[in-house]
């Protein structure tokens, strides 16, 4: 059963959170792409800019980040 947000997230407790997403069906982010040789890597940009146009829209700051050929990681914190 699913829960309103705010009843798992409480700001008082923390205000951190780590974020990370994988992509699937062997679908790469970044990077060159083994199986069909076609490189991503135009895409390390594009994600370095929309992080930070969406921390701005969202009242987050975004600490730290890793983009990886697969996946990526998010160190936030939210703005009070």
């Amino acid at each position: 059963m699913t829960q309103a947000r705010r009843t798992l997230i409480s700001l008082d407790q923390t205000s951190w959170f780590h974020i990370c997403s994988r992509c699937i069906k062997r679908s790469f982010l970044m990077g060159e792409d083994k199986y069909s040789g076609k490189n991503y890597e135009h895409r390390r940009e594009w994600m370095s800019d929309k992080l930070a146009e969406l921390g701005d829209i969202f009242a987050l700051d975004i600490a730290a980040y890793a983009v990886l050929s697969n996946h990526y990681h998010l160190v936030l914190h939210i703005k009070r």
